[in-house]
């Protein structure tokens, strides 16, 4: 009995974690794909305004990209570790964001980006609400 009680927590563990992950990735739900630059210091302003206005930009030619937000870091914390601009980036499905990461427009756009980045840290999540 004990054998069998065990068995059914288990399953019921299993089937709740499966429906879990599902319904993270299903139809409502949003993929973010955050993106954070730490310029090089030879970067000028002018050169980081390229940048984002070229990251701006990319909304309009990958259809994939369902909505854009950008802003510099604000925190008082002193934990950024030279990461200055955060780009968030949100996606229907991974499929879509796979799409993106791949698309012609995105490589032109890692052309520009290129030659001013001393770090980059790229994180994706699925919204949990």
């Amino acid at each position: 009995m004990k054998n069998l009680l065990i068995c059914f927590a288990v399953a019921f563990v299993a089937i709740a974690f499966t429906s879990s992950n599902t319904m993270a990735q299903g139809k409502g739900n949003s993929l973010r794909h955050v993106v954070l630059f730490k310029f090089k210091d030879t970067s000028s302003a002018e050169d980081v305004k390229k940048v984002v206005e070229a990251f701006e930009e990319l909304p309009k030619k990958i259809k994939q990209i369902k909505a854009f937000e950008w802003g510099t870091n604000n925190s008082p914390e002193g934990l950024n570790q030279g990461l200055t601009h955060a780009f968030i980036l949100t996606f229907n499905s991974e499929k879509d964001r796979d799409d993106y990461l791949v698309h012609p427009d995105h490589k032109v756009f890692g052309g520009i980006v290129g030659p001013h980045l001393d770090g980059v840290t790229v994180v994706d999540f699925w919204v949990e609400k």
